[in-house]
């Protein structure tokens, strides 16, 4: 019983320390004390939609305005709530920073987001984007993947409780009686090591440690049997080269605080992704539907000349060959219209798949028809600034261009440890230790010849006496040593410090490409603006040439002075024109989109907020549903 008392007196403590109001406290306690070695778990993943989708489905239609669109895309996109998860994936990875575990992967990489319906038929619908702008070399790219450490250790940074309880019992045949006082040596022990270790960002590790043994011996020359013995030790440790300092000890836990500011900018990347391809989306689909009236006003026409040629044909002013001409032309537009209506068709998928997070599986959204309420819109005067302003703007508003200044700052926080490791290891240690020895005096008959036992009584006593010993500090024990470890030719951190040297300078390229990409796609953005407008501007007047080429070539064809192939030709001109200025509009909204991705506004442009887009929630109400007609 007298061995487990160390063990009873510390567990007593801890009862003691619990606050004696109730049962209530003494839970929270408890809770305290176990949530370290309990999992914490993650909720279940939401796949259900925001309320704002089914609002704005009335009547089988899903009436969506521009705004709408980016606020279900906020809400509901499944691209913007994987990415959600990486501001989580950092608070762990710094978590186990700050303990000095190696740091876990984190990913860089977003998704383009989904791309419009094909314009051709017969081409297979893209609806996902592929996964692009990964650029990291040491943020490893597969979430929860290892990786491997370089530079000096770091220290374990949570302090450790450590207990050994043993129980031994050893029989020894003797080969002389001198000692023992018999043939059979007989010892039954007990020990109960404790230890507290901690480890500190300086180098520095403290362990403060009990060691006890209980001794039950058949000697007969044993004074003391029962007996005890303890040895109260503190060991200090400190790096003095290698390992030494706050700045190396503490890179991981300043690597770890700044991934968790790049998880924000790659969930800003995603969400601009996102919200840049669901305005094209939406923008194309106004595109689309605009150019579904335009085949059908194509094969309007087309059926007008076919009644006409019929008639004239009946009475005998045109040939029986103009009729199978128009009945041509008619089936051509009626082709045309049939792929314009099924591009609508997968179009309004792709765009519900992108707003919703159970894609079509919902009866109500996959019947749904899309309504567009918004339309395209050209300025007569485009609000541009100097393009060195907006080179400027981008330079310091783009997330891209962020990250990779935090991964250059990452970069030269590993090559401190690299710079350190190639130090040689010098270690000092400083020990104090305090022992005590208590017991009874054995009761075991003396052996023959020798003289009565003479006892010192301080040592006879229990447990507390020994403690008395150790804390009067009556048998001291002190050391210091230096320990000094030089790697010869220490060519694993040469080519380690090497290594960081080389990827420092390769991301510091690498943001000046990027710079320069930055202002090549400004440059680029401006220009493609310029020249949709110039094109929308040519596709207008080209429109209404072909209109009014049109309406004089019908009339003379009903004076004879003209042929139907001619009207066909014009006919098909105006429906070409007419598309051209649908593609044309749609090719402004695309490059005012770009110029805003180029310059890194999208989210300012569209009144985004990105605490909004991370909450997944957007205060904005949904716009007011068209009134019934």
């Amino acid at each position: 019983m007298r061995f487990f008392r160390p063990a009873i007196s510390i567990a007593c403590v801890l009862l003691l320390a619990i606050p004696p109001v109730g049962a209530q406290n003494a839970t929270n306690f408890l809770s305290r004390v176990t949530n370290p070695y309990r999992p914490h778990e993650v909720g279940p993943i939401n796949l259900s939609n925001s309320s704002r989708l089914d609002s704005l489905v009335r009547a089988g239609n899903l009436y969506l305005s521009l705004q709408d669109t980016i606020a279900l895309a906020l809400e509901n996109n499944l691209d913007i709530e994987l990415q959600r998860y990486g501001a989580q994936i950092a608070e762990a990875s710094l978590l186990r920073a700050k303990a000095g575990g190696l740091l876990r992967g984190t990913t860089s990489a977003v998704s383009s987001g989904p791309s419009s319906a094909p314009t051709q038929a017969g081409q297979a619908s893209g609806v996902t984007g592929s996964a692009a702008q990964a650029s990291n070399a040491l943020v490893n790219p597969s979430s929860g993947t290892v990786i491997s450490a370089t530079g000096s250790p770091i220290p374990s940074l949570d302090p450790i409780i450590s207990s050994l309880v043993s129980v031994g019992h050893a029989t020894n045949p003797q080969t002389s009686t001198f000692v023992s006082g018999s043939s059979t040596l007989i010892t039954s022990s007990t020990l109960s090591n404790f230890a507290y270790t901690q480890s500190f960002l300086t180098g520095t590790q403290v362990q403060l440690a009990l060691s006890n043994q209980a001794l039950t011996t058949t000697a007969l020359r044993t004074d003391l049997n029962p007996s005890t013995s303890s040895t109260l030790g503190l060991s200090i440790t400190q790096q003095l080269l290698q390992g030494f300092g706050i700045a190396v000890n503490s890179r991981n836990i300043q690597i770890a605080k700044n991934n968790r500011e790049l998880s924000d900018l790659v969930f800003k990347q995603q969400v601009i992704n996102i919200i840049s391809a669901v305005i094209n989306l939406y923008w194309d689909l106004v595109s689309f539907n605009q150019n579904v009236k335009v085949q059908q006003q194509a094969v309007d026409l087309n059926k007008k000349l076919l009644s006409d040629n019929r008639k004239q044909v009946e009475v005998g002013t045109l040939a029986p060959i103009s009729i199978i001409s128009a009945e041509a032309e008619l089936a051509t537009a009626e082709q045309a219209l049939t792929i314009a209506q099924t591009q609508v068709l997968q179009q309004e998928t792709i765009l519900k798949n992108a707003l919703s997070r159970n894609g079509v599986a919902s009866p109500s959204i996959a019947e749904a028809r899309i309504v567009p309420t918004d339309q395209i819109r050209v300025p007569q005067t485009e609000a541009v600034s100097p393009i060195q302003d907006m080179v400027a703007e981008a330079l310091s508003s783009r997330p891209d261009v962020a990250q990779l200044r935090i991964q250059l700052t990452n970069d030269k926080i590993n090559l401190r440890g690299s710079k350190s490791e190639l130090l040689p290891s010098l270690v000092a240690t400083a020990n104090l230790s305090n022992n005590a020895l208590v017991g009874q005096v054995s009761t075991l008959p003396l052996a023959v010849g020798t003289a009565a036992r003479n006892v010192t009584p301080y040592f006879i006593g229990g447990y507390d006496t020994a403690l008395g010993q150790l804390f009067r500090r009556n048998f001291p024990n002190y050391s210091a040593a230096f320990q000094l470890s030089i790697p010869l030719r220490n060519r694993s951190a040469q080519a380690d410090a090497i290594l960081d040297q080389l990827t420092v300078r390769q991301r510091e390229i690498a943001i000046q490409q990027l710079q320069n990409q930055v202002r090549v796609d400004v440059q680029n953005a401006l220009i493609a603006l310029q020249q949709s407008r110039a094109v929308y501007a040519a596709a207008i007047k080209t429109r209404i040439l072909r209109e009014q080429t049109l309406d004089a070539e019908q009339k003379k064809l009903a004076l004879g002075a003209s042929t139907i192939y001619n009207v066909i030709l014009i006919q098909r001109d105006l429906a070409q024109s007419q598309s051209d200025e649908v593609n044309a509009l749609n090719s402004y909204s695309k490059a005012r989109v770009l110029l805003d991705s180029a310059t890194g506004q999208t989210l300012n442009n569209n009144n985004i907020s990105i605490g909004e887009a991370f909450r997944g929630s957007v205060a904005r109400p949904p716009s007011p549903l068209p009134s019934q007609p």
